[in-house]
């Protein structure tokens, strides 16, 4: 009954304002995250970022963006690489099956170097690990 005597305006006016707080919940989230997973910031760097933001939100939110935004950007696209890089790896040594023998092994080494999956460094590396020293 409640909806029916909105307008157009006021249902609009209502979802753009949603918007706006589901928006600013997750820019506060990111933000925090950003402060605690940040390695150029000290401990009195973080909890003084953490009381600025929690004291006056918005202003300190603003201000974060404005002062180390950029480099907010930079962390984020680093940390995805890292991950990639790992998952790569994972899938690598996931794909060399424990049940196959170890000339097996480095035969599919050297098809995955031949192919340009892995580069001479990464063979060398993996062929260190299946061969014993």
């Amino acid at each position: 009954m409640l909806a029916a005597e909105f307008g157009t305006g006021e249902v609009f006016l209502s979802m753009l304002w949603f918007f706006l707080f589901v928006l600013w919940i997750w820019l506060v989230f990111a933000v925090f995250a950003d402060i605690f997973r940040s390695r150029d910031l000290s401990g009195w760097g973080k909890a003084a970022w953490s009381i600025f933001v929690i004291v006056l939100p918005y202003l300190g939110i603003f201000a974060y963006l404005i002062v180390r935004g950029q480099r907010m950007g930079e962390r984020a696209a680093e940390e995805a690489r890292h991950r990639d890089e790992a998952f790569r790896a994972y899938v690598r040594e996931a794909a060399a099956t424990p049940s196959t023998g170890q000339a097996d092994r480095l035969s599919v080494l050297a098809s995955l170097r031949a192919d340009g999956v892995i580069d001479d460094e990464e063979f060398r590396r993996m062929k260190a690990r299946l061969t014993p020293a």
